[in-house]
């Protein structure tokens, strides 16, 4: 147990000891606000009932933005390789929500079979209906990134007349939800659709409350020269300001998260600079998973008193036995009076309440007679933990930390190996300085080795080798992103020297125009591309 008494000293105090963060979240939430939350319908009101998937969960990022913002092929930039049910294009393609999540092996789990298993925490969606759940769906992939994180993709937010189309369910309570659950919220945008349409802005507005979550990227930024980027990212920041409505300044990333070459390369370094902050900060998801959910029971918990307080007072005022429909109606309009009164008597700030209006219109469908009268036991319940329980996790959570292997908590694979720790000339801040370190014919860059040859030479080569620096230089001019070029250094420098010669240089340059014609390089390289004189420095 991690703590700063021992257990034989909490079982003096009578207190619950807990084994982990994870575990005590679970338990005072089973044992002390969730008897509060039954007793006053706070589930039909507010948020299902947690479940143990819910303290388990991996942390989750959810992708929001309108449609073709680049959502779908941010989720590919991240694990480097496709996932089932990918589709892309400029037209509005994931109809639907796809959980991306890890497994042994690919494959696709719909929405129906989805809800009703224990080890997702995916049940409470089933309230959505079939409209939903036929939209709904897991793809499992085996990759490294995910075994760290899940990633929800959603629907293209529509804009224009495609927003009179119905989607049959209700899609700001489904972002409502996993806005509750997730551990980061990306807002896209597309640097040529700027505008916030009608939909966009409900889809924001049911995000409030999650601020903290919420990171803003501006997408596809190469495709705009330098000075349309900053017309651009004013423009973003005006719209921004009149929708989020908070008093700060929004942190918004730029970058073009894709493996693609880059239109405009004059930003090249901002993008990198701008991508690590982002990925640095994904990275850390793992490592703050237990303080979020902490910090999501905590308000959980102050919403479930301010609620007990509401319910048990229009109860109060309801007459025993005539006018009972007028005394409803009196109140759902007077429901401001309410909030105001419950400020005064239990010195509640006001940012605690539930939105006015939307709790009215939930009333209208409840039968005030069947709510239930203030209990103080389960309200003491709620305020012990917040002032004993929630104090004893917090400070367990360094020291959880601590004995954990940090390795554990940290995301590898994919893009995070290629951004967050690259060893080559490609990774961030690297190849700045000078930090260096006879073709056979079944060789099929052979071909063109005469082309390659000519640039090699001209690289001013030493003891028959090029520099890193030398190199990047050459290979940047192909405008592929880093994550790309990282990639194909690791390829072609066979033999480790942080330098490459000229069978390596042709390697790499036959690697690069693969990428350029429209193809996926390799995991690893293949053995009929290794050159003749390195096929002893295989591993």
């Amino acid at each position: 147990m991690f703590s700063w008494m021992s257990n034989d000293e909490a079982k003096k105090k009578n207190l619950d000891v807990y084994d982990t963060v994870l575990d005590g979240l679970r338990k005072v939430y089973k044992t002390k606000v969730f008897p509060l939350e039954s007793n006053y319908q706070f589930h039909d009101f507010h948020s299902p009932a947690l479940d143990d998937p819910d303290f388990d969960a991996k942390p989750m990022i959810l992708l929001v933005g309108q449609y073709s913002t680049g959502k779908t092929t941010f989720i590919r930039y991240l694990l480097e390789r496709d996932f089932p049910g990918i589709r892309i294009g400029p037209e509005p393609t994931t109809d639907g929500f796809i959980a991306v999540m890890h497994g042994d092996t690919d494959g696709v789990i719909p929405g129906n079979a989805l809800v009703v298993d224990p080890k997702k925490p995916f049940r409470p969606l089933s309230k959505f209906g079939n409209a939903f759940l036929n939209r709904f769906q897991c793809s499992q992939v085996n990759s490294t990134v995910l075994k760290g994180l899940s990633v929800i993709d959603t629907p293209g937010i529509l804009s224009g007349e495609k927003q009179r189309v119905d989607r049959g369910y209700e899609f700001t309570g489904v972002l409502e939800w996993f806005a509750e659950r997730v551990d980061r919220i990306i807002l896209l945008f597309d640097a040529h659709k700027l505008d916030i349409s009608d939909e966009f802005r409900r889809s924001i507005e049911a995000l409030k409350g999650h601020d903290d979550k919420i990171r803003i990227v501006l997408n596809k930024a190469d495709m705009v020269d330098h000075q349309q980027l900053m017309r651009v990212y004013g423009a973003l920041m005006w719209s921004l300001g009149k929708v989020l409505a908070t008093p700060e300044v929004a942190r918004v990333y730029i970058g073009s998260f894709w493996d693609e070459p880059l239109r405009y390369d004059v930003n090249r370094r901002l993008f990198e600079a701008e991508e690590q902050d982002l990925f640095a900060d994904l990275q850390s998801l793992p490592r703050n998973a237990a303080l979020r959910k902490l910090n999501d029971l905590i308000k959980r918990a102050r919403l479930a008193k301010v609620h007990a307080y509401i319910i048990s007072e229009l109860k109060k005022e309801m007459p025993a036995v005539f006018g009972r429909d007028n005394k409803k109606k009196e109140l759902i309009k007077n429901l401001g009076t309410i909030y105001e009164k419950i400020q005064r008597e239990h010195q509640i700030s006001p940012g605690d309440f539930p939105e006015l209006k939307r709790m009215q219109d939930q009333l209208q469908h409840h039968d005030f007679t069947k709510f239930n009268i203030l209990k103080p036991r389960l309200l003491e319940a709620v305020d012990r933990m917040l002032a004993e329980d929630i104090a004893r996790l917090m400070a367990m959570i360094p020291v959880e930390e601590a004995s954990n292997n940090k390795e554990n908590n940290i995301i590898r694979g994919g893009a995070f190996d290629g951004v967050m720790n690259d060893t080559t000339v490609f990774g961030f801040g690297r190849g700045e300085g000078a930090d260096a370190g006879a073709g056979d014919p079944d060789w099929i860059v052979a071909k063109d080795r005469f082309k390659y040859d000519q640039l090699f030479d001209n690289l001013n080569p030493v003891d028959g080798k090029i520099t890193g620096t030398a190199a990047k230089h050459e290979m940047l001019k192909s405008k592929l992103p880093n994550s790309v070029l990282g990639k194909v250094w690791k390829m072609s420098d066979i033999d480790r020297d942080g330098m490459l010669d000229s069978d390596e240089f042709a390697l790499a340059m036959h690697l690069i125009n693969i990428k350029l014609d429209g193809n996926d390089l390799p995991a690893e390289l293949p053995e009929h591309l290794v050159p003749p004189s390195k096929r002893g420095f295989q591993a």
